[in-house]
């Protein structure tokens, strides 16, 4: 009888390595949460290419939704960056 993996043991299995891997981050719009977005993509990535940055406001203008691609490498690189994101004060959500 074979055990099931956990779920994120599968979703990880279903990557291949290294790609290229969209993220979507929120935050009340500011320059300097694009500044830390970006700082923080360059540190997990350091091919990251800030010009491939995607920026779109709310339909208020009161917040920014950046998404950025960056190459993912290894389950951990995506982890770190995660957490990395969504410590950061001036991030409300990521995708």
């Amino acid at each position: 009888m074979s055990q099931i993996p956990p779920p994120l043991a599968r979703m990880d299995t279903l990557l291949t390595y290294p790609m290229p891997f969209p993220i979507k981050v929120m935050g009340a719009k500011s320059d300097a949460l694009v500044v830390a977005v970006a700082a923080l993509a360059q540190q997990f990535d350091p091919s990251f290419d800030r010009a491939s940055i995607r920026l779109r406001a709310s339909r208020t203008g009161k917040y920014l939704g950046i998404t950025l691609t960056i190459t993912a490498t290894s389950r951990t690189q995506l982890d770190g960056l995660y957490r990395a994101l969504t410590s950061h004060p001036l991030v409300q959500v990521v995708l």
